[in-house]
Formats: C-alpha cells, structure tokens, sequence
C-alpha cells in the first residue's frame, strides 16, 4: 500500500480550508484517511498552517510520498529538514545534539521571517488606511467649500431681489398717496 500525504478538502464555496493527511494513494480525495497530520487555510494572510511535526517526520520515515502542495507546507514548517537531520543521525553524520540544534536555529530564523511579514503587512495596511482617511478629508473638505460657495451664491442671488421689492414698497405708497389726495 503505498501512501501519500496530501491536502483533504474542507470548508464552504470560495473558502478553502484543507486537512493535512495521510491517507492512501488509492483513497479518494476527501474519503478515508489514515492519520490527520495537520491543518492549513490559504484564506489569511499569511496562510494560517498548524502541522504536527513528529507525525509529519513519522510518516516520512515510513515513506509517505508528499504531493507537491503538501511538500511545499512541509518544507515550510521544517518537517522536510528534520527528516533530512534524522537521515544524517542514522548514518552518523550529526549528534542528536546537533541535530535538534540545527531544526531550532533554522525554526527561529523562520519564525523572524514570518514576523517580519506579517509587520510589514500590518504597516502596508496602516499606511492605506492612512491615505484613504487623507483623501476622504479631501473630498469633505472640497464638498463643504462648494456647498458654501452655493450658500453663499444663493444668499447673493436673494439679496438683490429683496432689495428690488424694498425699492418698489416705497414708490407705491406714494403712488397711494397721490391718488388719494
């Protein structure tokens, strides 16, 4: 039986979330598994993926064959590298010592990188919301203006007509008055 670790299919329409398994080569896509390893969800940024790293190296020893996905999610979390390290330890190349020196090294430098992002990102998401309120003040700023610019038009436009009726008030009494006498 050969078997491969591979991504089961989960979530709604438009919202992948997949299982990391292991799972038989001959076993459909989403059916029956061997041994849930891990999860991954491509829907965050970055991609959320929480893996069980002795489970993983278990199933490498035991010749799992990744497909390329799960291989790439492996190689990410140090999966890959620890079953390069044990390789190492078996044939007397490494210590366990150095071993495990190495995989933590190499998961700190990680760690770093994937901090780095998601700072960076926070700062890219920052600095948009800081342009979009800059050019919302704008455009508030040009509407109040033409909205006063047209009060201000519009109490011009009135002023005249109101003295235009003051005007004619006075030169009708007198018409009235003339009249009358």
């Amino acid at each position: 039986m050969s078997v491969k670790i591979r991504l089961q299919r989960h979530g709604k329409k438009q919202k992948p979330f997949y299982w990391v398994v292991a799972a038989d080569a001959r076993s459909k896509r989403d059916g029956k598994y061997l041994e849930k390893i891990g999860t991954y969800n491509p829907n965050t940024n970055p991609a959320t993926i929480e893996l069980n790293l002795e489970s993983a190296v278990k199933w490498l020893h035991n010749g799992a064959q990744p497909t390329d996905t799960a291989k790439a999610i492996l190689s990410y979390k140090g999966a890959l590298l620890k079953h390069h390290l044990d390789g190492g330890i078996r044939k007397g190349a490494l210590t366990q010592e150095q071993a495990d020196a190495k995989l933590a090294a190499w998961l700190e430098a990680k760690a770093g990188k994937v901090d780095a992002k998601k700072e960076g990102l926070t700062k890219a998401q920052a600095a948009d919301k800081a342009k979009a309120f800059k050019a919302e003040q704008e455009v508030n700023a040009k509407r109040l203006a033409a909205a006063a610019q047209a009060e201000a038009d519009a109490i011009a436009a009135a002023t005249p007509a109101a003295e235009e009726v003051a005007e004619e008030a006075p030169a009708a009494e007198e018409n009235n008055e003339t009249t009358e006498a």
